[in-house]
Formats: C-alpha cells, sequence, structure tokens
C-alpha cells in the first residue's frame, strides 16, 4: 500500500521520533552503503563525459555513450538470479544479499582501475567496455542493496532509510565528481591540454574509494528475509523467482498497475535527460575543473543533501503523494533556470544559484520517489520488484538521453533545456491520477 499521511484517527510521530530515526543502525548502514551505490554512477556517466569532452570526442559520440547507462534499466533482467540464487561459498558465508553486494563491489573496483588506465584518445573501445562492467556490476549492486534496505525495516521506516541512503548516495557523488576533478586537476603536469594520466590517477583513487563499502558489507548483519519453500524443478524455480514476482505487483493493484508503471517510467525524465549534456555544458561555458568541482559537486550536493532530508521528513509527516508531486514540479522548473544560465555566460555566482535551485529539488524528489518505489514491494519478492521499477524509471529517459548531444549540437543548450522542462509536464498530470486511486483504495 502506497504511505500516506496520518489519518484523522492518527497521532502524528513527534519531532523528536521522526528525527531519532535517522540515529538507528539500519538507517546509519543505509549511509555507507548508499556512499558504495553513489560512487560508480558519475564515474561511468557525468565525470566521463566531463573526461571524453575535454579529451576533444564530440558531444553526439558522448550522448550515445550515456547508452552504458541502459545497464541500470535493464537490471530487471537478472534481478531473479541475485533475488534467490545463492554464489558458491560466499553465501554459506555472508548470505545472499551480503554476497551478491560483495562480489558485485569486487567488479566496479575491476573496472574502474580499467577505466584509468584506458586512453580515450587513442580509441574508446577500452573506455566503453570498462564502463560497461561497472555499470553491469553496479546495477548488480543496487538490485542487492535496495532488496537489504527493504528487508531491514519496516514500511514506516522506509522513508528515513531512503533520506539515508541519498544522503550516502549524494555524499559519493561529491568525492565521484568534485574529488575526481580536484584530484585530476591536482596530478596535471602542465597548464593546458588534455592529460591522460592525471585523469588515470584520479580514477584509481575512485576504485581504492569502495573499500568503505566492501568493510560495511562485511561488518554488518544479513537482515532477516522471507524464506520461501525450494524449488523441486528448474520450471518451480523459474516460476517462482520470475513469473511472481510480476503477477503478485499485477494481482496486488490490478487496473492501478498500469498507472503506477507510467509513473514510475517518466518521473524523473526531466533530470536524466537534462544530466548527460550537463558536464558538456560546463567546458564549453568555459568552467575549469575546479569550478565545477566547487560548485556542482561539493556546493550543489550538499544541497541535494538537505533536499534529500528535507524530502524524508516531510514524506513520513505529510504522506509520499504530495512530495511526489512537490519534487516533480521543483524538478521540471528548475531545469529552465540552466537555458537562463546559458545566457549569462561564465558567471560563477549564476551557477551556484542555479545548481542549489536544482539539486535541492532533486534531493526533495529522489527522496520521496525511493519511498514511494520500495512501498509497492512485496517483501518475499524485494529485489526483483524494486530492480524492475527502478529499471523502469531509467529506461525511457536514458533512451531519449542518448540523443541530446545530437539535439544540443542542433538547437543549442539553451532549447534544449527548455525541452527537458517540458518533458516534466505528463508527470504532474500521472501523480495527480496515481495519488487519486490511492486515496480510492485506501476508503
Amino acid at each position: 500500500m502506497t504511505p500516506s499521511a496520518p489519518g484523522p484517527g492518527q497521532l502524528k510521530p513527534s519531532w523528536a521520533d521522526t528525527l531519532r530515526v535517522y540515529l538507528e543502525p539500519a538507517t546509519l548502514r543505509m549511509l555507507a552503503l548508499g556512499f558504495a551505490a553513489g560512487l560508480p554512477l558519475l564515474l561511468v556517466l557525468g565525470t566521463l563525459s566531463f573526461r571524453l569532452r575535454e579529451a576533444g570526442i564530440d558531444r553526439a559520440t558522448i550522448g550515445h555513450l550515456s547508452w552504458v547507462g541502459l545497464a541500470y534499466a535493464f537490471k530487471w533482467a537478472w534481478a531473479p538470479l541475485v533475488d534467490r540464487l545463492p554464489l558458491p561459498g560466499l553465501t554459506r558465508w555472508l548470505g545472499l544479499r551480503r554476497s551478491w553486494l560483495l562480489l558485485s563491489q569486487a567488479a566496479i573496483m575491476a573496472g574502474l582501475a580499467g577505466m584509468a588506465l584506458s586512453h580515450p584518445q587513442n580509441g574508446l573501445q577500452a573506455v566503453v567496455w570498462c564502463a560497461l562492467i561497472v555499470a553491469f556490476a553496479s546495477a548488480t549492486q543496487d538490485i542487492a542493496l535496495d532488496a537489504f534496505r527493504i528487508e531491514s525495516a519496516g514500511a514506516e521506516r522506509q522513508a528515513a532509510l531512503a533520506a539515508a541512503y541519498q544522503t550516502g548516495y549524494r555524499m559519493a557523488m561529491i568525492w565521484a565528481g568534485a574529488g575526481v576533478l580536484w584530484l585530476a586537476a591536482r596530478a596535471e603536469i602542465q597548464t593546458t591540454g588534455y592529460q591522460n594520466a592525471a585523469w588515470a590517477t584520479a580514477y584509481l583513487v575512485m576504485a581504492a574509494s569502495m573499500l568503505p563499502g566492501v568493510l560495511t558489507v562485511l561488518f554488518s548483519s544479513e537482515p532477516r528475509r522471507h524464506e520461501l519453500p525450494p524449488a523441486r524443478s528448474a520450471g518451480e524455480w523459474l516460476q517462482g523467482a520470475v513469473v511472481e514476482p510480476f503477477t503478485d505487483f499485477l494481482g496486488r493493484y490490478k487496473w492501478q498497475a498500469g498507472l503506477i508503471l507510467a509513473l514510475i517510467a517518466v518521473y524523473r525524465i526531466s533530470d536524466v535527460v537534462m544530466g548527460i549534456m550537463a558536464n558538456p555544458f560546463y567546458v564549453d561555458m568555459g568552467y575549469s575543473k575546479d569550478e565545477v568541482a566547487a560548485v556542482t559537486k561539493i556546493y550543489g550536493v550538499i544541497m541535494t543533501l538537505v533536499g534529500a532530508f528535507v524530502g524524508g521528513v516531510l514524506a513520513m509527516r505529510l504522506g509520499v503523494m504530495r512530495v511526489l508531486m512537490l519534487g516533480a514540479v521543483l524538478s521540471a522548473a528548475s531545469n529552465l533556470l540552466f537555458a537562463w544560465l546559458g545566457s549569462r555566460g561564465h558567471d560563477v555566482t549564476a551557477l551556484i544559484f542555479v545548481i542549489s535551485a536544482d539539486n535541492l529539488s532533486s534531493g526533495i524528489a529522489s527522496a520521496a520517489f525511493i519511498a514511494y518505489l520500495s512501498s509497492l514491494t512485496n517483501i518475499s519478492y524485494s529485489a526483483t520488484q524494486y530492480a524492475l521499477f527502478s529499471s523502469m524509471m531509467l529506461l525511457a529517459p536514458k533512451f531519449i538521453a542518448g540523443f541530446s548531444g545530437e539535439y544540443v549540437d542542433a538547437y543549442g543548450y539553451s532549447q534544449f533545456f527548455v525541452s527537458t522542462a517540458l518533458l516534466g509536464l505528463p508527470v504532474l498530470l500521472l501523480v495527480g491520477l496515481a495519488a487519486r486511486a490511492a486515496q480510492r483504495a485506501r476508503n
């Protein structure tokens, strides 16, 4: 059932009780694991686009390479394996969720090391293959981690866990965004031109930065999960692992399922499509690595943390659907500010203002959306169902984003940013319809 604001016969939790949730062990674990989840994303998408643009790679190619991120959109295809399949040796030692987390984290570290040792100006093939390894392993980590989070606490705690997850996630994005740019800038031995050795140093440090996530997995306890009876044949296993998670969702929500899936598919479309061209935009506007690191990757991400915290608190007190609508409005509107920024030239003050507004909006929307997705899952199929939802969230936006470089080449940055804002208008209608359907279901 979709979380809602407390009913007329229920008492709202006190502010002290609401805030105390953030000090619980399950919440603190999600802070650390959120860091491990957030680290790879920018390194194969956002920061990589900055590196490639600085290396002289054209915008259209950078846009097409963003399709590496489609690995996240198809993770539902192997989610049933992560949800049910034990790993020889590891699962007996760590449990199902932690064994998959550890395996995926090791693969991420290996892929990042490969990206560090690749030179995009000598050919993109090695960079692309290593980025695919990182994206595939990161998506696998997300599957296991989402299930770990959902099974770690009840529905009343999911908004707080989502906010803590987002906080750790955004802290990692500071490091994978500002940190990698700062490291690359410090490792340069000349003042101009692309220097691959500097980027190699930065990416090797990023690979080592996965170690806190590894340690958290090793020292955490396996969450209690709903054990299903063992399958007696391959057909019965496929029925339980692949078919039942989807039929369960359709059976619980019936006609509302189509509406819910449509909302999931487009909720983050404005942010995702716009985000691919953000770093090439900064390079083309003449912002330096240090300026981008200081403003977009540190100050901006801090504003996202504030937004995630505010979104989590508001969701617990007002209900997820109301905050979901607020996040949709703010996310679409903030993209218009980038069109204005493009008319300002090299203006660091304007950049601070725009990034602050955009990241605050993104934090609010993300916390509410994660809580909403978590509320839709049946704990018996948590990994598979959540993977389906989060995959659908990225499929259409990532596919459209692949053409963003060609759109910018044809029409310019200003029209591109306005168009991404307009993509958010259908989201408002879908949130309203979903909220009304959820209200009718409760009554």
